[in-house]
């Protein structure tokens, strides 16, 4: 395996590794991985019964 895909797979496995929520998408060019987009999502708790309060 060449160098440089052995730091693209450390790179998205650090990142996979720090993702909680979201999704990677890896872009491939004749062979090659040129892009790698990142989205992650934050997750909070639902919270009932809670009133809320319209604006004045």
């Amino acid at each position: 395996m060449k160098q440089l895909d052995e730091e693209k797979i450390k790179y998205i496995l650090s990142k996979l590794d720090k993702l909680e929520y979201g999704c990677i998408v890896i872009t491939v060019h004749d062979s090659d991985i040129t892009q790698i987009d990142i989205t992650e999502k934050k997750r909070f708790p639902l919270v009932k019964n809670r009133k809320l309060e319209a604006k004045k």
